[in-house]
Parts: C-alpha cells; sequence; structure tokens
C-alpha cells in the first residue's frame, strides 16, 4: 500500500484458526444449552383458600446434577468470547462441589484439561464425581489456601484460574440469553400469579441471585428478591451492615451457599431481603420437602424453602396472594452419609424435630 494510509503503523494478530476454535466451542456450549435449557418448574400445592402458590425450579435434572451447570457453561462461554482460552489450555477452578463437577464436564466437551483445587479434607465420593466428569483433582491442605493455589498452578502451567467468586455475576446474560430468569418466568406465563411476589435463592457465589434481581429491576416488575443464607456465612451480616469486608472465622456447613467473606460476584444492592436460616432447619427441611417429592433433594435447598415458609407466613398475615417461587438446586442423593444420614446429623448437634413439626403446620404442601 502507497501514500498517507501505506505509511501508518499497525500490528495484526488475528488469528483465523484461533477464531474457528473459539466459534466451534462456542457452537458446543450453544449446543448444550438447548439440550438442557428448562429444567421442570414444580407446582407444590399450598391451600387453595391462602391464594398463594409456590414453585420450586428443579435444577438436579442438568446433566451434572445441580444448577452449578448453568454457571459453568456461562463461565465457559464468557472465557471465550473474552479471548482468554486457547486449544489445550488447562482450566483450574478453586472448588470441591457441584461447580468443579459441573466445569469438569463443561471442559472435556470442550476438548480441555480441567484441574479442580479442593482441600485434603474433601471426601473420596466427591473426588470421585468430579474424575468421573473428566476432571483431576489437586489437594491442598486448608481450605482458604485454594485460590492462591489455583492462582500459582495457572500460573505455572499457562492455564486459566475460571475464578467463580469473582466472575458469576458477570459471566450471566441476566437480560435475556435463556438465562434462569428467563426460564422461570416464561414458565410461569400461564399460572394464577405469572409475575411472583418473591423469587427466593441462596447464595454461593451471588452470581444467580444478581442476575435475578438485575433482571426484575430490567423489566421493571414489583417481584422481591429474597437471599436465604446459612450459618457461618458473611453474606447475611454483610448485607445487613453494608460491609463488603464482612467475614466469618467459620465456615459453612450448607454444601454449595455460604461464604466466609463477601466474594466478588454477590451484588447486595439488588437483594430486597435476607432471612438467616439454622442450619438444623435447613436440614429438617431438605428431608421434609424430600419426603413430599418422593426424591431426596440438598441442604441448600432446604435453606430456601425455610425462607419461602417464613414469606408465606407473612403473607397470609398481610392477607396477600402471590405466588413464591425457589431452587431445587441439586439431588439429595450426593448427601446420603451426611444430611441423610442420622447419626451424622446427631453428632453435628442439631436437632431436627422442631422444625420438622414447624414446617407441617407452616407448609402443607401438595404436589401439582
Amino acid at each position: 500500500m502507497t501514500g498517507l494510509l501505506g505509511s501508518l503503523e499497525d500490528v495484526d494478530r488475528s488469528d483465523p484458526d484461533l477464531r474457528d476454535w473459539v466459534a466451534e466451542r462456542v457452537r458446543r456450549l450453544e449446543a448444550d444449552a438447548r439440550r438442557s435449557a428448562d429444567t421442570h418448574l414444580l407446582h407444590l400445592e399450598l391451600p387453595r383458600e391462602w391464594g398463594i402458590d409456590l414453585y420450586l425450579k428443579d435444577e438436579s435434572t442438568h446433566v451434572t446434577g445441580s444448577l452449578k451447570h448453568r454457571l459453568a457453561r456461562s463461565l465457559f462461554m464468557y472465557a471465550l468470547v473474552n479471548g482468554w482460552l486457547r486449544p489445550g489450555m488447562t482450566v483450574i477452578e478453586a472448588s470441591s462441589g457441584s461447580t468443579a463437577v459441573s466445569e469438569a464436564h463443561v471442559a472435556r466437551m470442550l476438548d480441555l484439561p480441567f484441574i479442580a483445587v479442593v482441600p485434603a479434607s474433601t471426601s473420596a465420593q466427591k473426588i470421585a464425581l468430579i474424575e468421573a466428569q473428566g476432571g483431576r483433582c489437586h489437594l491442598v491442605e486448608r481450605a482458604d489456601q485454594m485460590d492462591a493455589e489455583s492462582r500459582r498452578l495457572a500460573a505455572e502451567c499457562d492455564g486459566l484460574f475460571m475464578d467463580q467468586f469473582t466472575f458469576a455475576e458477570r459471566a450471566t446474560d441476566w437480560r435475556g440469553h435463556n438465562s434462569i430468569a428467563v426460564s422461570i418466568f416464561d414458565q410461569l406465563a400461564e399460572e394464577p400469579h405469572p409475575v411472583p411476589r418473591w423469587l427466593v435463592v441462596g447464595a454461593g457465589t451471588g452470581g444467580t441471585s444478581a442476575t435475578l434481581g438485575r433482571y426484575v429491576r430490567y423489566h421493571r416488575l414489583p417481584t422481591g428478591l429474597c437471599v436465604a443464607d446459612v450459618e457461618g456465612s458473611a453474606f447475611f451480616p454483610g448485607w445487613r451492615d453494608e460491609d463488603a469486608a464482612a467475614s466469618s472465622d467459620c465456615g459453612s456447613r450448607i454444601e454449595g451457599i455460604g461464604r466466609p467473606r463477601v466474594e466478588a460476584s454477590f451484588v447486595p444492592e439488588v437483594v430486597d431481603r435476607m432471612i438467616p436460616v439454622p442450619d438444623a432447619a435447613s436440614i429438617a427441611a431438605a428431608r421434609f420437602l424430600s419426603g413430599r417429592l418422593g426424591k431426596r433433594v440438598g441442604a441448600s435447598t432446604g435453606t430456601n424453602l425455610v425462607a419461602c415458609a417464613r414469606l408465606i407466613a407473612g403473607m397470609r398475615e398481610r392477607g396477600e396472594t402471590g405466588s413464591v417461587v425457589t431452587l431445587l438446586c441439586d439431588s439429595g442423593d450426593r448427601y446420603a452419609a451426611t444430611y441423610f444420614d442420622d447419626d451424622w446429623v446427631a453428632a453435628q448437634g442439631w436437632d431436627l424435630a422442631p422444625w420438622l413439626e414447624e414446617l407441617e403446620r407452616e407448609l402443607p404442601i401438595g404436589i401439582g
């Protein structure tokens, strides 16, 4: 090229082969989303005279068995379109639970190696679930070492630390693109109360609460967002005191939710209400709901249900009608040796009986 335009200095880093590789991985993620987009929205029947409908979005039916399947897909999509991933790059995550299982599955779908950094105390069953999806586990002595070790491994192998607790809230397209919010409201369209009074979720990364809270504001809906929190978590005191630096000296005993610090993906401003739930109540509610559904649900679902019971009781006191929607986060079959084992529960010092009696009174559930 001649003339003034030809004299301009430029640097061309375009790589058609890499773009083709990214495009194919985006296609695979989109195909997975189409296969698993609409999990069931279960109607839990309450007395008709209450005028209140309770719904349960069953995320356990994803191929990796939990709500974290959506998160894993979103995180990988975000990394791909940001240009962070390359062929053969090792993906690393700090997780010993459902997120690691789901990310291992998605990494294998995209032909990428995956390492989960987990505490040495992680059960053999959890490690087996991660490995069954094609992942590898790297052990550290303590849970508070997981992030730093993940960063070290990523630097060592020129890989990518996915960092769910930082990127969960921004990786999901809260305006649309088949997010969980879109799915819930689409499925409610023909119900008696299609715009719910309350959406109820727990917080692990905070990504789901951010997605739902942003969605209802974007669409100018009157729906309230309630986050149910657990013992040992910093989210509730941080939200209550407007303290982003809040922390806890102990960890959550309810897998998948509750954190010892307020994570970057938790967006407190979109949360209308928070309800702290005792651990014994979470376990009791998981067992209570499992008996009604005929299948086991995890303790984080129990946490959600306790918060729903509190909200519904308040609605009844005020003479309100409407709908309440929460999540069935994962199957309770993963917790047969813990939350559903009487000896293990007793060893934790939990008395479930008072909470079971309370739930029987406050939530006379049938299955619609």
